[in-house]
């Protein structure tokens, strides 16, 4: 699964977006278990899936504020 940027993410559904943000979780999850057997060969892995959990959430939160304030007025 290839990280998307922003942008990219920004332009998907907001159930696409939760379904990325599951998948993106669950591919973490599998690589913290891969680490401690040494299954893992590219460690640097764990760190792209982190940082696309974040972009994931930085995101949904965009729209939450976004959404908010359409709200207020």
């Amino acid at each position: 699964m290839p990280t998307q940027k922003a942008t990219e993410l920004r332009e998907l559904s907001d159930d696409q977006l939760a379904i990325q943000l599951e998948d993106a979780r669950q591919a973490l999850f599998n690589l913290r278990f891969q680490l401690p057997t040494g299954a893992l060969e590219r460690t640097s892995e764990i760190q792209i899936r982190k940082r696309e959990i974040a972009r994931i959430l930085t995101v949904a939160r965009e729209r939450e504020i976004a959404a908010q304030e359409a709200a207020r007025g």
